[in-house]
């Protein structure tokens, strides 16, 4: 097309600046085979380009087109506000040398290439939208970035190019709650802290947009601030005018940037194939570089050896931005479990201890009879030192009988286990070695029990938590198919399963070595792939902070265990047992027939078709649900009483039943016979938001809200001349929620020591603190620990038992009362939504791959998100408190032995407990600092006693 820029004319203008930001982020580390230069972020950006430039074509494609980028991180909008930015970190050190080669690329497809020293990009792209439409011609901006919302409209759109996604004014007011010409007033108030804009403190975006809408530009509103009714927000607008005034500078694109070239001179033309060919020969880029060649019918450069851009390719071209590995870190060598060797002899072992003294990195593994850490017998011991050089060091695999009634002999061909151990102990306790382990805290306590402290060390599956949580599991098998794209050795084929099942070390040794072996060299190749990814994630500080050093503690404290009274328990089986029988027979007659209460099938008829509460659903098998949810509802029918009472029961009935399978009668069991004490397990990788869990038994579901579950507790004793001490932190979901949330009459309580549900039902329902109402006092209880799991009406009115009406009304009002939650929650979903995941204050991401989901699963996922940063804080705080808690109480004679939840337990000598309690108080109250300065102090509730139930 010749002449100039007018009417018919489509210009195409590329935030060339998100680009390489979004391509770097979302790929791995890639280097130039050649000489190791990082050219990664240059690797997408050129696929996304060469993508775009693919797709546009057609009817509708530009007649001129431009890649516009940042010049520098100092504009204008410094001279306005010195600490307009100056959060945002510098750019990565390995980014840094690619910016020039992404305006390379883009030259070298013949795409006009613009920069303005004391501009932003989005400044540049704002002038010539504005040149463009005046020319008679059509904008399409090529970004996603919000800030260039504010120019939509009148002939210029957006095109999120990753989603397809077109973006007109209808979907900026979706975002921001108003039409394109007034989001710059809804960013003035909202700020952003991304770009240090401060806005208006306390006020988001849907807050923001519903000023505007009230009062119809940020001129007026800040005019007639005096007649907001809100004293809070009145006050804030009429306070921050002249910051909210600066604010919009800030946010306000310059359209007027001064311009050396004309719209003609960014006519769209073909790239030359001998500039682009070179410049991608030159790069290394082997797959774009045949596909270009290929396309201009040309023979493809001979590529230097070695180098790939496999990875960014796929993801221009339009696959997930899923993690991939590092070309350079993980070999071509697929992995071979034939080429892995056993060792026998302590001459060989050696060899293979000083490789890895001569690397520094080893990983490792263990075999054992059994899951159990603290009763598993050690079989062997796999190394990895380099990517498919592995081996197993077999010790105790042996034939015949059981080894307890006799008649096992070890299998002939292994070391001595004691020799082998001290070995393995000059490596493993190398402070020069880094150990890599998957699920490490497992072979950690297998070590110690033989007197290896493992250190130190790193951990796969930790890693792969830190950066994946919310996205898959973190098993070695699944990390293996998903990263290095192969299926391990299915322990099953080695063992069996069922009655059949052997234990390992009855295993052969010819199948037990590339077995055992694998999983060290699958584990070495995991931690090359994670390990430049943490950071590139921005999760290396949440990695080294709360998931890696928790593993001793944890550790320790598994091993220590908590002694248990098991006559106690015992008395309690048959006092459960006697009570379900009293419960049986008043259920009965309120149904006028017997009937196995534990039998559901049966439950419903009596409820549905003999007692007729109407509702009743039946499932695939024919039989009516008679789940917890059903009964609840039940429970709330007053037009069904006799139905109701009975739900009650068997409600009651099935808490008691769990009782006593679960905890009375199971955990009897699980005392170990070797110390006399229960060892439950932590798993540091179980919940998305940080949260630990507990199994084999499971302590922390212990319920505490009945007498009968509170009672469970008695049977958690100290030993003689020692006490069982509780520290609690106090509500510290609900402060958290208060500091992020920005609510000052709950900060404000919590200051003062005020009963926080009791300061609730005061603001909610207008009575006075003196003398509440209990059932009142309750009600807002189960609002405020409600909301931080955003609850529903239906929720509530079943937590209640009373009409969902009336509980929906709760709501609504506590909304109304605290405003800064609603905010709190549409802003966390909000974020959700564009990023993926959501962050809690200490830096922990939790994704959240079902937020943009419909259907039922849709009410979930936000829920999820909105609690996540709450109890994901949470959680971080009482890990920091753990982790600094060992060296706290050093020089004390007491170990800590449980988590449970927002709660740590003690054993001590009665003499030390006042000194314990203030040395932990003291660290969890101080646990989010320095990391996180909290708006409201942390509380920390303390008790003691001869059991755990006295010490709560």
């Amino acid at each position: 097309m010749g002449g100039g820029f007018g009417k018919g004319c489509h210009l195409h203008l590329i935030d060339g600046s998100a680009f390489i930001f979004r391509a770097y982020h979302a790929l791995p580390p890639l280097t130039r085979k050649s000489d190791g230069l990082p050219v990664g972020a240059v690797a997408g950006f050129t696929n996304m380009i060469y993508r775009y430039i693919e797709e546009a074509k057609g009817d509708d494609a530009p007649t001129h087109a431009a890649v516009i980028f940042d010049y520098s991180s100092k504009t204008f909008r410094n001279e306005i506000y010195p600490a307009y930015k100056e959060n945002r970190p510098p750019a990565p050190e390995d980014l840094r040398p690619q910016f020039p080669l992404t305006r390379e690329a883009t030259r070298a497809f013949n795409l006009a290439c613009l920069e303005i020293e004391g501009f932003e990009a989005d400044d540049i792209i704002a002038t010539l939208a504005r040149q463009a439409r005046e020319a008679g011609g059509r904008v399409t901006i090529i970004s996603s970035d919000k800030d260039l919302m504010q120019l939509v409209g009148n002939g210029v759109g957006m095109l999120d190019a990753m989603k397809n996604l077109v973006i007109g004014p209808d979907e900026v007011e979706a975002k921001f709650g108003v039409r394109p010409e007034k989001v710059v007033d809804v960013q003035a108030l909202a700020g952003d802290s991304v770009d240090n804009v401060p806005g208006a403190p306390g006020i988001g975006i849907k807050t923001a947009a519903q000023l505007i809408a009230d009062y119809g530009d940020l001129e007026t509103l800040l005019e007639r601030a005096s007649e907001i009714k809100q004293p809070k927000r009145r006050e804030t607008l009429i306070n921050f005018a002249d910051q909210i005034r600066i604010s919009k500078q800030l946010v306000t694109l310059c359209d007027t940037v001064p311009l050396e070239f004309g719209l003609d001179t960014l006519e769209v033309k073909d790239p030359d194939p001998d500039t682009l060919l070179s410049f991608l020969n030159e790069m290394e880029f082997r797959t774009l570089t045949k596909r270009v060649a290929d396309k201009f019918g040309r023979e493809a450069p001979v590529p230097a050896p070695g180098s790939s851009d496999k990875a960014a390719s796929a993801w221009a071209d339009g696959a997930a931005p899923q993690p991939r590995l590092d070309p350079q870190a993980v070999p071509d060598a697929p992995i071979d479990p034939a080429s892995y060797v056993m060792i026998s002899d302590a001459e060989t072992l050696e060899a293979w201890l000083a490789e890895a003294r001569a690397t520094g990195v080893v990983a490792v593994d263990t075999e054992t009879t059994g899951l159990d850490e603290m009763q598993a017998d050690l079989v062997g011991v796999s190394l990895a030192t380099a990517p498919g050089k592995a081996c197993y060091i077999p010790l105790a695999h042996s034939s015949g009988g059981d080894d307890l009634f006799g008649g096992a002999e070890k299998v002939a061909g292994q070391m001595d286990f004691d020799t082998a151990l001290a070995l393995l102990k000059s490596v493993l306790e190398d402070d020069a070695i880094l150990k890599i382990g998957q699920n490490m805290k497992y072979d950690w306590k297998i070590f110690a029990r033989y007197g290896i402290r493992v250190a130190p060390f790193d951990d796969t599956m930790l890693m792969s938590y830190a950066m994946f949580s919310g996205l898959h599991g973190h098993g070695m098998d699944a990390l293996s198919e998903e990263y290095l794209g192969h299926r391990p050795i299915p322990i099953k084929d080695l063992i069996g399963s069922g009655k059949s099942q052997i234990t390992f070390d009855k295993v052969a040794l010819d199948k037990a070595t590339p077995y055992a072996a694998e999983d060290a060299d699958i584990t070495l190749r995991l931690w090359r792939a994670f390990k430049p990814q943490l950071s590139r994630a921005q999760v290396t500080t949440v990695y080294e902070t709360l998931e890696r050093p928790l593993v001793p503690v944890l550790a320790e404290m598994e091993m220590a265990g908590v002694k248990v009274d098991t006559s106690v328990l015992s008395r309690m089986s048959n006092v459960f047992a006697q009570r379900m029988v009293g419960l049986e027979e008043e259920i009965h007659s309120l149904a006028g027939q017997p009937f196995n209460v534990g039998s559901p099938k049966q439950l419903g008829e009596v409820l549905f078709d003999v007692l007729g509460v109407p509702g009743g659903k039946k499932g695939k098998t024919g039989a009516y649900a008679t789940g917890a949810d059903v009964l609840e509802d039940i429970t709330t029918m007053e037009d069904h009483k006799q139905a109701a009472e009975l739900a009650s029961k068997v409600l009651d009935w099935r808490q008691i039943s769990k009782l006593k399978s679960t905890y009375t009668d199971a955990l009897q069991t699980h005392v170990n016979p070797d110390t006399g004490r229960v060892h439950t397990s932590y798993s540091i990788a179980g919940a998305n938001t940080g949260r630990l869990a507990s199994t084999d038994p499971n302590l922390q579901n212990i319920p505490v809200r009945s007498d009968e579950g509170r009672r469970i507790r008695e049977a958690f004793i100290a030993p003689e001349g020692q006490k069982i001490v509780s520290l609690d932190y106090s509500q510290i979901e609900l402060r958290i929620l208060a500091h992020v949330a920005d609510l000052p009459e709950m900060k404000e309580a919590f200051r003062q020591g005020i009963d926080i549900h009791a300061m609730t039902a005061s603001e909610m329902f207008g009575v006075p603190v003196e003398g509440m109402d209990p059932m009142i006092r309750r009600q807002a209880k189960a609002i405020n620990f409600g909301v931080i799991y955003g609850i529903s009406g239906f929720g509530l009115a079943r937590n209640l038992r009373i009409p969902r009406a009336e509980a929906q009304g709760f709501i609504d009002r506590y909304f109304e009362r605290f405003p800064g939650i609603r905010t709190y929650m549409d802003e966390t979903v909000a974020f959700a939504k564009e990023h993926g995941f959501v962050q809690t204050l200490f830096g922990r991401k939790i994704h959240t791959p079902e937020i943009n989901a419909k259907g039922p699963g849709a009410g979930f996922a936000k829920r999820a998100a909105i609690n996540a940063p709450i109890q994901g804080a949470a959680a971080d705080i009482i890990r920091r408190a753990m982790i600094r808690m060992p060296q706290a109480i050093a020089d004390l004679p007491a170990r800590m032995l449980l988590q449970v939840h927002d709660e740590l337990i003690f054993e001590v000598e009665e003499g030390a407990v006042d000194t314990l309690i203030a040395a932990a108080r003291s660290v969890m109250e101080g646990a989010a600092e320095p990391a996180v300065k909290l708006s409201l102090p942390l509380v920390v509730d303390a008790g003691q006693g001869a059991s755990w139930a006295e010490a709560h």
